[in-house]
């Protein structure tokens, strides 16, 4: 929006979009109070009324009822696997059901790609065709290098052509799986970073994805990545520094990186993975919590069942808990975990977009014991446990809105105990970065981080999953709209 350009649903007056500094929302309805105008100067709230007139020289934008939100701020995701998705083949459902879809993908890829280019495949699951391995990829493909992962993000299977890429047979890490005659199968778990560090690819354009969560009005992000390395945390500041990423950053990373001071960016805690298979002894869980401590970084710790989650509350439990300590997903949380989540102040960041999305996938594989545990929300806030969301995208929806759809929809397969009103919806949204489940308001001395929607709030559930967003505005500076 430049010059006098009319946004979506209002109207801009005066000003250069490259000065937006002083500025006004009026006519809005406003999330949490009776106002309907807004004003900030530089990256703080200063004033909110009804019936503000813009000041000399201030920008202002009339949103003639549309709905004004504390900007959303998405408490997981993956930024660079965001990027490198939108270069890689979907290969699992929806878009691919079946293993004559899986291979029709890869033969057309193959038939497509530059000589020696790589096919890098992603979201695949086993109900398309079963368990992959080298060798079954072989059968499809032989002449180029292909890479596919798992919808879990946990599992990377090559095939020959890769394998021999990377040197794998060569390779020591306890995450290369092996046959019993000690064979390299192509799956590896946990070496996503491993795997970036041996294939030559083009840089991911993180600009692209931060333009993609402006429509969609989302001013902050959380990246969940782990064990991400100095440079890797150097990259990512850089790329706010430079403007190329437009929100706020807040980067869960090691005790022992450290971060230049930069107003968007900022480190977060330190991701934990769990997986049942390879669960860390007691004393070496509660050591690596109690360093996270020491070096005055909480900790968020991956739960996605039962045994994960009690184990984390035991080690919580041993090495103490500290403010911004968090669990991440949540994905099965006992009615008997949640008074010690409250009591302990420690919150869930959850998805519950992936009940909608992988309903299929649950009833064939969650458990019956596991059903009525599985992906809470209204339980959880009934209960007073502090719940926060985030996409987890690539893993899921990168749209924050089919979040807020499968959290009120009856039609999402939530039962009616667990779904919750559009505010609570929204308001998963509104977390501090370093406080995910404590909500920001729109009052003076908030930051200017805003969402504005073209349409009042009573309108919305009927516009959802595609509510129209009018502005979008991070530390006072409009990035949509």
């Amino acid at each position: 929006m430049r010059g006098d350009a009319t946004p979506p649903n209002g109207r801009r007056t005066g000003g250069t979009v490259a000065r937006w500094c002083l500025m006004l929302i009026r006519g809005a309805r406003i999330f949490g109070t009776g106002h309907t105008d807004v004003r900030w100067h530089g990256g703080s709230i200063t004033e909110c009324g009804t019936g503000l007139r813009p000041l000399c020289g201030e920008d202002d934008i009339d949103a003639r009822g549309g709905w004004l939100l504390p900007g959303l701020h998405d408490h997981h995701v993956h930024l660079r696997s965001l990027a490198a998705a939108a270069d890689s083949l979907q290969l699992g459902p929806p878009a691919v059901r079946t293993a004559d879809d899986l291979v029709a993908q890869l033969r057309h890829a193959d038939a497509t790609l530059p000589a020696g280019a790589w096919i890098r495949g992603v979201g695949y699951h086993e109900s398309t065709a079963g368990e992959l391995d080298r060798w079954m990829l072989d059968r499809w493909i032989t002449e180029r290098p292909v890479r596919i992962q798992h919808r879990s993000g946990a599992l990377w299977t090559l095939n020959s052509r890769a394998c021999a890429a990377v040197a794998l047979e060569r390779c020591a890490p306890a995450g290369v799986e092996r046959d019993p005659d000690g064979r390299a199968t192509g799956r590896l778990w946990r070496m996503d970073a491993w795997l970036g560090t041996r294939i030559a690819t083009r840089p991911n354009d993180l600009a692209a994805v931060s333009a993609r969560a402006a429509a969609l009005g989302i001013t902050g992000v959380t990246d969940a990545t782990p064990a991400l390395s100095q440079t890797d945390i150097d990259d990512f500041a850089d790329e706010v520094a430079r403007g190329r990423i437009r929100q706020r950053v807040h980067c869960m990373a090691p005790p022992a990186v450290t971060a230049s001071p930069i107003g968007r960016f900022s480190l977060g805690p330190t991701k934990i993975l769990l997986d049942d298979t390879t669960l860390p002894p007691l004393d070496q869980f509660v050591a690596r919590i109690r360093e996270s401590h020491t070096a005055h970084r909480p900790v968020a710790v991956h739960c996605v069942t039962r045994v994960q989650l009690i184990l984390t509350m035991i080690a919580l439990d041993e090495a103490g808990v500290v403010p911004g300590d968090r669990i991440e997903h949540g994905a099965i949380v006992p009615v008997e975990a949640m008074a010690w989540l409250r009591a302990h102040g420690v919150p869930v960041v959850t998805q519950p977009h992936f009940l909608a999305e992988r309903g299929d996938q649950y009833r064939h594989e969650v458990p019956d014991r596991d059903r009525a545990d599985l992906w809470r929300l209204g339980s959880l806030l009934r209960a007073g446990v502090g719940v926060a969301a985030g996409t987890d995208a690539p893993f899921g929806s990168a749209d924050p809105w089919r979040l807020v759809h499968a959290a009120v929809d009856p039609d999402s397969g939530r039962v009616a105990a667990e779904r919750v009103s559009l505010r609570s919806a929204v308001s998963l949204f509104f977390g501090r970065p370093e406080r995910p489940a404590s909500p920001r308001t729109i009052a003076p001395g908030e930051v200017a981080d805003l969402t504005l929607l073209a349409v009042p709030p009573e309108e919305v559930a009927a516009t959802l999953p595609h509510p129209p967003i009018a502005a979008t505005v991070v530390h006072g500076q409009l990035i949509y709209g």
